[in-house]
């Protein structure tokens, strides 16, 4: 058994020599077969090992056996240990969640504190072929995809991994036995209070008995076929996560050319990582919620919708934007700040930009540039005043190009211009007039020709 860990450790890159492996150590048959296997191998990997266990305050004087019980192992084999108490049922009742999910959560957050504190490389985590088949058959009755017909992957990111997934529960209880290792056993297990229990201790024996004798065996395979199709998808939908998608004033754009061009696969799963980059979660997001968003984009600008961790959808003009609550209330400001015309300031702050202006000689070399928020204009064409401010009712400007006046809200319109922006946008003035709408239109009056003889260098710096 040994030597079946080994290679599946190898086979999927989990443990680099001279690493430091925090195993998180329950003191259950998994956890310590993890421990005893992973220590067995500890010169063959040339990795240092530590130990983590968490009482979650739920069995009394049965919990404080366990911990005295992981600390004895730890002492006999010389590595070290920490241990962490949480109350699981005060941090269930303050979140309105239940006691699986928050002993879950804190788990992992009281590894990842003792990893970072303490410089392990990874957390190794007791999770077997039996759990997997578990896993796999909940997905399946709640209504699953590829993702989660894939169940629990040997290499997680964050650092975890799980190094005795090849390994099943009669294997792991035999080895146990072998090694006169006496693990601790939780009396909760065996309780058909929770659905796990349920598929562990009714559903799949019942399978063994009636279907397939191999059906922990055989829904691993599966996991495992599909992890090679899910991996190819994973791949693509990433490569057109970063064609579509732009993460740009706190806010996540799914450009419509996604809704267009690619097949439904992608789709959703571009849609499911843009959520998860802009709520740094995907709990609680489920297919619903992607469908909703396909329907969003089906109904055309202007609409939105209230997804989950407080993340609203917005279709404008066929793209998608998903933004946060907290971040939707944009102000306008009526400020602004005027320069005359022979006082030009080298740095000036509006709001969130500094903004730099410079004069410059025609004779000299004058470089235009291609970055939208660096423009250049004819000095001498502005009589008294340069003005900075955001846009006032009535707008007008001369786009450059065009004969004649168009209304600011018109152009805005015709550049797709989200309506919560443009009261935010900076506009420059020269005197009365337009002369740049900031990252976007500059005006036909101010342009450089064969006669301006001195040149405005406008230069904004930190949009955020």
């Amino acid at each position: 058994m040994i030597k079946k860990v080994k290679y599946f450790i190898i086979d999927n890159n989990m443990i680099k020599a001279e690493e430091k492996i925090l195993v998180a150590l329950s003191g259950g048959p998994d956890s310590v077969c993890l421990l005893h296997i992973l220590y067995s191998l500890k010169e063959k990997l040339n990795i240092k090992l530590g130990a983590i266990h968490i009482n979650h305050m739920l069995r009394g004087e049965e919990a404080l056996k366990d911990e005295r019980y992981v600390n004895d192992i730890c002492e006999k084999l010389r590595i070290d240990c920490y241990i962490e108490r949480i109350d699981i049922n005060k941090v269930a009742s303050e979140n309105s969640i239940s006691l699986e999910m928050a002993g879950r959560e804190e788990r992992y957050k009281a590894f990842q504190k003792i990893k970072e504190k303490y410089g392990y490389d990874k957390i190794a985590v007791a999770h077997n072929a039996n759990d997997q088949a578990e896993t796999i058959l909940m997905r399946m009755m709640r209504g699953t995809g590829l993702e989660g017909l894939v169940g629990i992957k040997a290499v997680r990111e964050g650092g975890i991994i799980r190094p005795i997934l090849c390994l099943n529960r009669s294997e792991i209880e035999s080895y146990c036995a072998e090694n006169h290792l006496m693990p601790r056993i939780d009396k909760s297990n065996m309780e058909r209070i929770y659905s796990r229990n349920k598929v562990r201790l009714d559903i799949l024996p019942y399978m063994k008995e009636n279907f397939n004798k191999d059906i922990i065996d055989t829904l691993n395979r599966m996991a495992l076929i599909l992890s090679k199709d899910n991996e190819y998808i994973e791949e693509q939908s990433n490569k057109c996560y970063e064609e579509y998608c732009k993460c740009t004033n706190h806010k996540i754009v799914i450009e419509q050319n996604l809704f267009v061009k690619e097949k439904e696969a992608i789709v959703t799963r571009v849609i499911k990582r843009a959520f998860k980059e802009i709520s740094k979660s995907h709990q609680n997001f489920e297919m619903k919620h992607i469908y909703d968003v396909i329907d969003l984009y089906n109904k055309g600008t202007g609409k939105s919708i209230n997804l989950t961790n407080s993340i609203i959808a917005e279709n404008t003009y066929g793209d998608i934007i998903f933004k946060k609550k907290n971040n939707m209330k944009i102000t306008k400001e009526e400020s602004e700040v005027s320069i005359m015309k022979e006082s030009v300031i080298e740095e000036i702050k509006f709001k969130n930009y500094m903004i730099k202006m410079e004069v410059i000689d025609r004779e000299k070399n004058v470089e235009f540039s291609n970055n939208a928020l660096i423009k250049l204009f004819d000095y001498d064409k502005i009589e008294e005043r340069i003005v900075i401010r955001n846009r006032k009712d009535g707008d007008k400007m001369k786009p450059l190009g065009i004969k004649g006046t168009k209304k600011l809200k018109d152009i805005f319109i015709n550049l797709k211009v989200p309506r919560e922006e443009r009261d935010v946008i900076p506009l420059i003035c020269f005197d009365d007039e337009i002369a740049w709408i900031v990252g976007y239109k500059v005006s036909e009056s101010f342009k450089i020709t064969k006669s301006t003889k001195r040149v405005l260098k406008i230069s904004f710096e930190g949009k955020e």
